[in-house]
């Protein structure tokens, strides 16, 4: 059990500390631009004219990704979801708007390979993880990503002796509900109110203050283009800010 100091603002009795992998451990935002575009254009070729909606439906405009849009936060399902609407608004019966969405998502996969490759640590990322675990504080990562791309993640950065828990959302409700936080809870057996998550965006305030977390704190490195985080706990630029205390 700890206290961390996040700027001026004190978190006592921490005894986890859950993390968001997208925007705040991992720099994703070239990589989505560029999935989302591979995707679009897949769609496209075998739906043409949809390619500009799904673009926007994406949160993508021109060189810049909407860091609380719909790649940057959603999980893959409700990207799936959200582009066969767009198929579907054609005329094509939904099971085969989905289908088809589906088979462009997995070609895409096969262009990009391995993700973790394409989303390299945010500087201090490996530093401030040891001293969680040094400390006595648990560590998970909880995504809207898959479950695999996240342990492949911890994998491919050797992560695995700080991170305890590596949980995404695959087929269940994302990101603001708060199902992925009380899970990666159950797996280290603490309690919400002793688990302070780390985020990037506003699904990240909102699902820890729905699981009752001890608080959120908003990171702003992630993105080029801001987001608006001022319901967080607290807010800081860089991981250097979070100061840890034992006992």
């Amino acid at each position: 059990m700890a206290t961390i100091q996040c700027g001026n603002v004190q978190f006592q009795a921490i005894k986890a500390v859950l993390f968001d992998k997208d925007g705040t451990l991992a720099d994703s935002q070239t990589f989505l631009r560029h999935l989302g575009r591979k995707r679009s254009r897949l769609i496209d070729a075998q739906v043409p004219g949809v390619q500009e909606p799904l673009l926007m439906a994406f949160g993508l405009d021109g060189d810049q990704l909407n860091s609380a849009g719909l790649l940057a936060v959603g999980t893959r399902y409700e990207n799936e979801i959200a582009a066969a609407a767009y198929v579907a608004e054609t005329g094509r019966d939904w099971v085969q708007s989905l289908s088809l969405v589906r088979s462009a998502f997995a070609e895409a996969d096969k262009v990009f390979q391995r993700k973790a490759d394409n989303t390299p640590l945010f500087e201090g990322v490996r530093e401030v993880l040891r001293a969680l675990s040094e400390t006595g504080i648990s560590v998970g990562i909880v995504s809207a990503d898959t479950t695999e791309n996240v342990k492949d993640f911890v994998e491919r950065y050797e992560l695995g002796a700080w991170v305890q828990v590596s949980l995404g959302v695959d087929r269940g409700p994302g990101k603001p509900d708060p199902t992925v936080f009380h899970q990666a809870c159950a797996a280290l057996n603490v309690l919400p109110e002793n688990v302070l998550a780390i985020g990037d965006s506003a699904a990240d305030i909102e699902m820890a203050k729905a699981a009752k977390a001890a608080g959120c704190v908003a990171v702003t490195w992630g993105w080029t283009q801001p987001t608006q985080l001022h319901q967080a706990d607290a807010l800081i630029s860089h991981l250097t800010e979070i100061q840890l205390f034992k006992g």
